[in-house]
């Protein structure tokens, strides 16, 4: 074996058994500071250096003046990379640490603010990724405290609305049994109505229960707008002869769609009803149906003339138990309707919005046009 081969043997054997020592050291010390692990780190470099040399020596036979020069650079190179690599240590858990005091804030509910101070690449990418989720997490504190805002007034005006009218029935049926009513049948007719209310009040909880757990199952087919307008209208027009409202088509095209028949036919109904309650006598509420401004979408809309709607409440319009009076009557309504119509439109992955126009608002519904159907 060659000279050269024998110094590189010797030098593996020492630079192995040092590797192995420090990875063991890494190892027993594995949740220790980042710096520590630098250090040691540095310290297996020297040794596994050092190792090698007094091998090479060793088998060399060099003389005793020439291996203390040699050692001695070693440990001057090797005092100076412990320094550095401790200051590299100190300097990296320094800014670690102000990332973590400045992550502290999640969980007081506050805003994530990046150190100003620089820091490595890693713990830059950490600083943005941990800002984004802050932005996120605002956005979802925000929406976490409007739902339960929404779901509180709902629980107090449904509380409402079904003691008043289970107060009337309680008061009717006793009436009845007493023998003191005075025309009976007109009793009879009036807790059918009353009954037929709160059963669609229920349905509509159990609709927009489904919704929020997302468990709304569609059937989607292809229709033409023509067709659901014109569906709408007719179930809607005697509604409207009661309240002195004309109900008139706008501007209708047979734009073809692919959305749930009859999920749709209640977005419409109930944006109709909205919109027929809150119209004055002699008042119109128009729908239309037209191309969408983005390509490939329509919109479905409806016009009343219930004098708009006020800027700060426009935001709020389809939430739910939003009825956009502080009146707590039963003509009011639960507040459902609306939150129903977001519901399912946005389960068509489509849009609903709503805006002011002269005399009153306009309620828009966008969605996708069904594509061209296959050629056989």
């Amino acid at each position: 074996m060659g000279d050269l081969a024998l110094i590189a043997l010797f030098a593996a054997l020492g630079a192995v058994a040092a590797g192995f020592a420090g990875a063991l050291a890494l190892w027993l010390l594995r949740r220790r500071s980042v710096a520590v692990s630098l250090t040691v780190v540095v310290a297996v470099t020297v040794a596994a250096m050092l190792a090698g040399t007094l091998s090479v020596s060793w088998a060399m036979l060099i003389n005793a003046h020439d291996l203390a020069v040699v050692t001695t650079v070693i440990a001057m190179a090797a005092a100076v990379s412990l320094v550095t690599a401790l200051l590299l240590g100190r300097w990296v858990v320094a800014r670690s640490r102000a990332l973590t005091r400045a992550a502290r804030s999640f969980g007081d509910g506050g805003d994530f603010a990046a150190p100003g101070r620089p820091a490595t690449a890693e713990l830059n990418e950490l600083a943005a990724e941990l800002a984004a989720t802050s932005v996120k997490l605002s956005a979802s504190r925000e929406r976490e405290r409007a739902l339960e805002t929404s779901r509180r007034e709902l629980v107090a005006w449904i509380s409402h609305d079904l003691r008043t009218p289970l107060a009337g029935l309680r008061a009717m049926a006793e009436a009845l049994e007493d023998g003191v009513a005075e025309d009976p049948a007109r009793y009879h007719r009036q807790i059918r109505t009353e009954v037929d209310r709160l059963n669609t009040m229920v349905g509509d909880l159990f609709e927009l229960s489904r919704i929020h757990a997302g468990s709304l199952t569609l059937a989607p087919t292809r229709l033409s707008l023509y067709d659901l307008v014109g569906d709408a209208l007719a179930g809607a027009d005697p509604l409207a002869r009661e309240h002195g409202v004309r109900l008139v088509p706008a501007r209708v095209e047979p734009l073809p769609v692919e959305v749930d028949g009859r999920e749709m036919s209640r977005v419409l109904a109930n944006l109709l009803v909205n919109a027929i309650r809150r119209t004055p006598a002699d008042g119109t509420v128009a729908l239309a149906a037209e191309p969408g401004p983005a390509p490939g979408t329509v919109v479905l809309s409806v016009t009343d003339g219930c004098g708009g709607i006020p800027e700060a409440d426009l935001p709020r319009v389809f939430d739910t138990g939003w009825r956009g009076t502080e009146a707590r009557t039963p003509p009011g309504g639960a507040g459902l309707g609306l939150a129903i119509v977001r519901g399912i439109v946005e389960a068509h992955e489509g849009r609903a919005a709503v805006r002011n126009v002269p005399g009153g608002c306009r309620f828009e519904v966008t969605l996708p046009l069904a594509p061209p159907p296959a050629r056989a």
